[in-house]
């Protein structure tokens, strides 16, 4: 009823405007076309808007798929050893890659890029199955810039080319465990490399560009950022000594048959390494294949008991508590003691000997009537003025800090042990910084892997032995090289050198292995004025011959012998009747390890 009535409204009004229209009412007709022209306007500007809009739309849309902004890559610094020798470098190459937006379903250009690339049938489907919706996809990182043109000269439509800089390491192995590598980025991931990452990367640039629909430059808009390139940075170490140590740790570590070695030399007015190598090692610049073992620095992170080394550091604390001096000396008869039980064994019974003589024959009677006199607490200060328990500071990612007891209450056993080099541990590198402290009277200098120059060679050392002190372990070290010492194997011809030799039974699951032995060597050189000092440990040799006098001595005479001849180091002479090595059967004075057994107490 309702619907009926509004169409009945309806036509009535449409009647009306009929028939007021039909009588010509001029005023009624401006009105009608004064609405009329203003609805048009309307639509007019409502369209001119629309296109407008989308013109500007249009036109961001086109400035973001052309305007560009590319980074720029900073040159990574060079490593170099102390003379500018390139330990690693950045070299020039080229990175492929495609836009498979700009090839699409093109079978052709892919089957060009497939052949260019050695793809199979299946990886090329693949990877336009793959990647067909993608505006990027690597094709091959790293090629070299002839690679690369040759690839690029086929004019294949959309594959492109970006300069990338490939890290390379001219010496190969030979500093590998030290310098580290970087990854395919260029970022580092191992040793001096990781250590110094930031400053050698520097900081990328950036730049406008207008490409084409084919990701072409077209115009450069302008620089935004230049790139910072990284620093070069300058090692400690020698290059030279460094090939020289490798050579003669790989053929002792082969010769003996042993797990692996490391060895170091410190500069020890400076505190700069000269030479750090550890085997085994690998090649850089081909990683495939490599073993977590053979990227170890062991003379920076392996820990291991110094056993007898810890003997003239031992004798230092003696000396300088004032309760002994040199020319004193002690009963070692019947050659054992008895400690809380234990039974402590030299080689042979030394009988009444000297101080010099406790170290040169490496008597473990006389070490430990020694420990015993003297407060625990006193001695373990002594070890870590030496630098034992704590990290040496050099700036290593991973770098050991090794172990120093210390106990409330000492039991007479653990001063002894301690005092011979059991229940401590250390690493090369901080062995080689304790003999460091002998050779400069007394004083220890911060260690560096950085090559100093001559602004900060002027740095101060840290007095943690009395100079008087120093000097008189020196000839004790001496002797230990000597006719009827444990380490003749370690002379220099021309030269007169001193150092210990050490022989350690190793941890394993049950206790001290008995056949299983690291052999080490710590000494210094010349010893009429101590320049240099070195740690050498061989682990675990399993030719027959063990003994630090025997695996790790002959590394320290043949490696100083070219310490001191690629330095001009002046020779001291050792007299000719002192400069026969002695043989291997004689060398076995030094006892392998503290021969623990039980028995009634002393």
């Amino acid at each position: 009823m309702a619907t009926k009535k509004n169409t009945a409204t309806t036509k009535r009004s449409s009647a009306v405007v009929q028939a007021i229209l039909q009588r010509g009412d001029w005023r009624i007709r401006a009105v009608f076309g004064f609405l009329g022209a203003l609805g048009l306007l309307l639509v007019v500007r409502i369209a001119d808007h629309q296109v407008l809009m989308n013109h500007a739309f249009l036109a961001k849309q086109g400035e973001a798929r052309t305007v560009r902004t590319e980074k720029i890559q900073a040159h990574r610094g060079m490593i170099t050893d102390r003379n500018g020798e390139p330990l690693a470098v950045s070299t020039p190459v080229v990175t492929l890659w495609a836009n498979p937006a700009v090839i699409g379903q093109d079978v052709d250009k892919w089957r060009a890029i497939g052949r260019v690339m050695a793809w199979s049938e299946q990886e090329l489907r693949e990877k336009m199955a793959q990647y067909s919706d993608k505006e990027f996809v690597y094709l091959r990182r790293q090629v070299s810039p002839e690679e690369a043109e040759a690839v690029l000269a086929q004019g294949i439509e959309g594959v492109y080319g970006q300069r990338e800089y490939k890290r390379f390491y001219p010496a190969g192995d030979v500093v590998a465990s030290l310098v580290g590598f970087t990854n395919i980025d260029d970022r580092g991931q191992e040793g001096v490399e990781l250590e110094f990452n930031e400053a050698l990367t520097g900081a990328e640039g950036k730049r406008r560009v207008i490409k084409d629909l084919k990701g072409r430059v077209v115009k450069d808009l302008g620089l935004q950022r230049p790139e910072q390139n990284g620093v070069d940075i300058a090692l400690s170490i020698d290059l030279r000594l460094q090939y020289f140590a490798h050579t003669i740790l790989k053929k002792t570590v082969e010769d003996f048959k042993a797990q692996g070695g490391s060895a170091v030399v410190v500069d020890v007015k400076t505190g700069e390494v000269l030479a750090i190598v550890s085997w085994p090692s690998y090649n850089p610049n081909n990683r495939v294949g490599i073993k977590p073992v053979q990227m170890r620095n062991r003379a920076i992170v392996d820990l291991f008991e110094p056993g007898s080394t810890m003997k003239p550091i031992t004798m230092a604390a003696a000396l300088e508590s004032g309760k002994w001096k040199p020319e004193m000396v002690i009963d070692t008869n019947p050659g054992s003691i008895y400690v809380q039980g234990k039974k402590l064994e030299d080689h042979r019974n030394y009988g009444v000997i000297d101080l010099t003589t406790v170290i040169a024959k490496s008597s473990q009677v006389g070490t430990s009537k020694i420990a015993l006199s003297l407060d625990p607490n006193f001695l373990r200060g002594v070890f870590h003025r030496f630098g034992l328990g704590q990290a040496t500071g050099i700036g290593f990612p991973g770098e050991g800090t090794g172990v120093l007891p210390s106990y409330q209450r000492w039991r007479d056993l653990d001063r002894v042990t301690m005092a011979f080099g059991y229940g401590v541990s250390v690493t090369t590198l901080q062995l080689a910084h304790a003999y460091s402290i002998f050779a400069n009277e007394g004083v220890k200098m911060p260690l560096s892997i950085l090559r100093r120059d001559a602004e900060s060679v002027a740095i101060s050392g840290e007095r943690v032995l009395a100079a008087n002190v120093a000097r008189q372990i020196i000839p004790m070290l001496e002797a230990v090289t000597h006719p009827g010492g444990t380490a003749t194997r370690a002379q220099v011809p021309g030269f007169r050198v001193g150092g210990k030799t050490g022989t350690v039974h190793k941890l394993d699951g049950r206790g001290y292995s008995p056949n299983r032995y690291s052999a080490l060597f710590a000494g210094i050189a010349p010893m009429s004025n101590p320049r240099y000092a070195m740690a050498v440990m061989i682990d675990e040799p399993s030719n027959g011959q063990y003994f630090g006098g025997e695996a790790a001595a002959p590394v320290f005479g043949r490696l100083m012998q070219g310490v001191l001849q690629l330095t001009g180091s002046v020779p001291d002479a050792l007299p000719p009747a002192e400069a026969k090595p002695k043989t291997a059967e004689k060398n076995k004075t030094e006892t392998a390890a503290p021969v623990i057994k039980k028995g009634a107490a002393a």
